[in-house]
């Protein structure tokens, strides 16, 4: 049996300190053999730079998966072609910098697959992550049994009929995006695990992650504002999978949450 750990979406410096700060004890209590991370929002909500690359690179986790906003920030895109662990959605147009698949190994050298995919309902309007998955898994051989899919996206039932429609195709189907936890969690008939929105890894005190007021004035008055990242309630949201590495199905789904990290 393999376990992997998959941490939601990683929200400015608060939620860089709590992967710092929770994530090698949780690896360790969790028995996790592999490990996913998003980190869309780690540079002040949006995007990635250098300097937070540097920074997260040096923890222990296998891949790093992303979504819309991985674009943000203009020197993500030499991190897309440099750093292989590095994915952002694969049904963006071709030409774009980066990939959207990864297979790494384990340390006992199970080969673990996984797939960073975008939602349409609500959002840029690219490939249809369902054909989009299609072809990958079409380009994966059968040794590759163990495969995890990232959908990045808002809808709930896209994610979810993203899930049914690969169940027993894929180990699991893990939400992102929306940075509030959901709690779904199963495994599907087929086999496949199952959850909405894992949640986010930042402050739960604000609005998905930003300081209130910004926030609110966006809503009240119905023009553009500048979101700065919130400070307190910093929490660490994911997911632990049991997978049977023979047959790639999925025995297990359990969410994770560890709370008390405050910026410094």
């Amino acid at each position: 049996m393999l376990r992997i750990f998959f941490v939601g979406d990683v929200v400015g410096k608060v939620g860089r300190q709590a992967l710092a700060e929770h994530l090698r004890r949780l690896q360790g209590e969790l028995a996790a053999d592999f490990t996913v991370v998003n980190i869309e929002n780690a540079a002040g909500g949006f995007g990635v730079t250098d300097a937070v690359w540097n920074e997260l690179e040096r923890l222990p986790v296998d891949v790093f998966t992303s979504g819309n906003h991985v674009w943000d920030k203009r020197e993500t895109l030499a991190l897309l072609d440099a750093q292989p662990r590095l994915l952002r959605p694969a049904n963006y147009p071709p030409g774009n910098p980066g990939r959207g698949m990864v297979t790494v190994s384990t340390g006992q050298g199970v080969p673990v697959t996984v797939i960073n995919l975008q939602g349409l309902t609500f959002m840029t309007p690219i490939e249809s992550p369902f054909t989009v998955a299609d072809r990958l898994l079409g380009e994966l051989g059968p040794d590759k049994r163990v495969i995890v899919v990232d959908v990045h996206a808002e809808a709930t039932s896209e994610k979810q009929a993203l899930a049914w429609y690969l169940d027993g195709r894929v180990s699991a189907v893990l939400g992102t995006h929306t940075h509030v936890p959901t709690a779904d969690e199963r495994v599907l008939p087929k086999g496949t695990a199952a959850i909405t929105d894992v949640g986010m890894t930042g402050p739960y005190e604000g609005i998905i992650g930003f300081k209130p007021r910004s926030v609110l004035e966006r809503f009240l008055y119905a023009t553009p504002r500048s979101f700065e990242t919130a400070t307190g309630g910093g929490a660490l949201c994911g997911v632990v999978l049991e997978v049977d590495e023979r047959s790639g199905r999925a025995l297990r789904i359990e969410r994770v949450r560890r709370d008390g990290v405050r910026a410094q």
